[in-house]
């Protein structure tokens, strides 16, 4: 049976839609996004919470010749079944060779601008409105912003721009009081007394009465600019946070009704200066399971849409995921160190740092979306002897690279960075692949990185570089570890020391990084069925500084030395070891595997992209013999 759905194949459809048709297209998009998330898995919480403002926004703007900008763009679903991408594309979402789960300009010209990472939107809306002034042009710019972005300092260093820069520009302010976790800080506090005061509320709806009775035309939205400033400015004083920054400050209204959010965007189209309209909505509104659990369902894998349970394909043995694995040891060590205090940016449960939160509240700290704080603020804990771990998704970890490099390992402090996510993000693509931190880390002086093969070296790592006094960079990937039962003590790890597995035949070396342990031990398996070579596997553990008296040894005795990592080859581990073979005059072929100076796209599994790219086992075997058989 055909659908309201079925028949939108752009917004032009939308907006011919007759209005008591709407909250029956806003049911069947619920229905469908449920559908598909329950299958692909997806971003729920934040899309199921947008569905209204997005109809509205598309029977009140006309894209692409309007410019919608999504912050993070997590919360785009809508958006894309709206522009054509429904049907069966919507049904690969996050798919391999289907469309992304972001918006994507390469995708569609209705995604006026790509994202990922949150407080962009505002600037990139700017930019957007100014060049439209200069080119004299007349579009509508609208940026949709979670509440969260606003703890995050990009977004601020946008608003404080905008009144100066541009008339006309729209701020939809998106208040579901969560980013991932529930928010915190001062603008979340700010933000609930607006929406809580009686004061305003009465204000608000005499406004919105006005509103219902004004006609069209610029004399009387300048009329309603004035009485809804002089009103707000009058009677609550509080309320005018944004109006300091030159906005026309509206709200806040039901983001779940699509009448009065229509009323309101037209109206924003006509004000004489940047509106920021304040809308509030329910994260997960429609699917029981993720209103309940919002955190859990802001990015869920596939799940039962009754229960709420993963749906994913279960080991016959638990094993713990990585970052499971980083939360137990820190709470195991902090039960015993006072002194050691971790800090999320709106990841605790992403991170790990959910066990700290719930068991040692005193000792978690929670800055939201804003890493460029995470780790000076870090860095200031350090000054007075404490011993912070910064959690961190290593694609988030770039925002802080300057605060790493200007705040931590200049003046030497002791920080543990622990980057969840390090490797391939498989569904979420390129906005959320850890493939360049090795490379923007390593260069700093000071700093050490490495990567655990297994749970017990990442409790070891983590043990070693809390007490080590140094600025340390634990990396590690998304998902399940290795499987290994982690030992009742954790033992410090000689600083640079490698690990040989296994001494081979002397014709090639696999010095492998991290996670790609493993790989080098099927790759060494394969090399042993295909010829007679015997492959020394070597557990690297350090990307900085590297172990160099067991390089060089392994290099000299072997014919082939061959690096693995889970990382770009462009500045890696691999590009490190070519540096000292450089330097020590090594003239032992090296060959380094690790990703292409690419952005990688989203898969459906990391299996599939590295396979994409050469880098299955079989596949780097098959390499390693041909470069093997040319030597």
């Amino acid at each position: 049976m055909s659908t309201i759905l079925d028949r939108i194949a752009s917004p032009a459809d939308v907006k011919n839609l007759r209005a008591e048709l709407l909250p029956v297209l806003a049911q069947e998009i619920r229905d469908k996004i449920i559908s598909v998330t329950s299958k692909n898995g997806g971003h729920v919480s934040p899309n199921l919470g947008v569905v209204e403002l997005s109809i509205a926004l598309h029977r009140v703007f006309e894209t692409p010749k309007d410019k919608i900008i999504f912050d993070v763009s997590h919360q785009c679903y809508t958006h894309k079944l709206l522009t054509g991408r429904g049907g069966e594309r919507f049904e690969g979402l996050r798919q391999t060779g289907g469309i992304s789960g972001f918006c994507n300009r390469t995708e569609s010209s209705h995604d006026a601008f790509g994202a990922g990472h949150a407080g962009t939107a505002a600037s990139a809306a700017l930019g957007l409105a100014v060049g439209r002034d200069r080119r004299g042009s007349n579009e509508n710019v609208v940026a949709v912003l979670g509440d969260a972005a606003l703890t995050n300092g990009v977004t601020f260093e946008a608003i404080n721009n905008i009144a100066t820069s541009t008339k006309k520009m729209i701020v939809v302010l998106n208040d579901n009081e969560m980013s991932i976790a529930k928010n915190v800080g001062a603008i979340a506090k700010y933000l609930n007394e607006v929406i809580t005061n009686p004061a305003y509320n009465k204000i608000y709806e005499d406004i919105n009465s006005f509103l219902k009775k004004l006609p069209s035309g610029e004399a009387m939205a300048k009329l309603a600019e004035k009485k809804a400033t002089t009103a707000k400015a009058f009677f609550l004083e509080a309320s005018s946070l944004f109006e300091y920054f030159g906005f026309l400050y509206l709200g806040p209204i039901d983001g779940h009704n699509i009448a009065l959010l229509e009323r309101y965007l037209n109206y924003c189209k006509t004000a004489t200066r940047p509106v920021l309209l304040h809308i509030i909505t329910k994260k997960g509104k429609g699917l029981d399971v993720a209103m309940k659990n919002p955190e859990k369902f802001h990015g869920a894998s596939p799940y039962d849409i009754v229960t709420g349970e993963s749906t994913a394909p279960k080991s016959d043995k638990p094993v713990l995921n990585w970052q499971d694995v980083m939360g137990k040891s820190l709470l195991k060590f902090a039960k015993k160190d006072g002194k050691i205090l971790g800090i999320t940016a709106a990841m605790a449960s992403g991170t790990g740092l959910s066990y700290l939160k719930k068991e040692l509240p005193g000792q978690f700290f929670d800055v939201g979306i804003a890493e460029e704080h995470a780790a000076i603020f870090a860095a200031g804990l350090a000054c007075q002897g404490f011993k912070p771990v910064v959690a961190i998704y290593s694609t988030f970890m770039q925002r802080a690279f300057d605060c790493a490099m200007h705040d931590v390992c200049l003046q030497d402090l002791p920080v543990t960075f622990c980057l969840d996510r390090a490797g391939l993000s498989p569904n979420d693509g390129a906005t959320h692949h850890g493939l360049f931190d090795i490379a923007y880390l390593r260069c700093l002086p000071r700093a050490i990185i490495m990567q655990p093969s297994d749970e017990n070296e990442l409790a070891d790592m983590l043990y070693t570089s809390i007490n080590s006094g140094k600025c340390c960079f634990i990396r590690y990937p998304r998902g399940r570890a290795a499987g290994v039962e982690i030992k009742e003590e954790p033992e410090a790890i000689e600083i640079g020391k490698s690990k040989i597995l296994f001494e081979g035949n002397g014709k090639v070396c696999l010095f492998a990084l991290g996670n790609m342990v493993e790989t080098a031990k099927k790759v060494a398996d394969i090399l042993a069925e295909k010829s007679k070579i015997k492959a020394s596997i070597v557990d690297a553990r350090f990307a900085k500084p590297l172990d160099e008296e067991a390089i060089l040894r392994m290099a000299k005795s072997n014919k082939l030395f061959v690096t693995l990592e889970d990382h770009v080859v462009a500045g890696g581990f691999g590009s490190a070891v070519g540096e000292l073979f450089m330097e020590n005059k090594v003239r032992t072929p090296l060959e380094m595997i690790g990703w292409p100076d690419k952005y990688i796209p989203h898969g459906s599994d990391v299996k599939a992209l590295r396979e994409m790219f050469g880098l299955g086992e079989s596949q780097i075997a098959d390499r390693i013999l041909k470069v093997y058989s040319e030597i």
